[in-house]
């Protein structure tokens, strides 16, 4: 099935063509994305452990005034 032509897509710009992209992806409900078993074991260790890296994290703010310093 083409809904659009070659023609048509390269007729888009880049951010056209990256926005039609983000529609799409957007437009998927979850169960219409299969996960591996690895991808799923790999999401559950990241959610497991997503409070404790906010913790220790540090902000955007502290983070650029660091790079500031060592890259004047």
């Amino acid at each position: 099935m083409e809904i659009l032509t070659h023609d048509e897509l390269v007729r888009l710009t880049p951010p056209e063509r990256i926005a039609l992209i983000s529609q799409l992806w957007d437009s998927l409900e979850e169960d219409h994305l299969a996960l591996t078993a690895a991808q799923g074991a790999e999401l559950d260790s990241r959610l497991a452990t997503l409070d404790q890296d906010r913790r220790e994290g540090i902000t955007w703010a502290a983070l650029k005034a660091e790079l500031e310093l060592r890259c004047p």
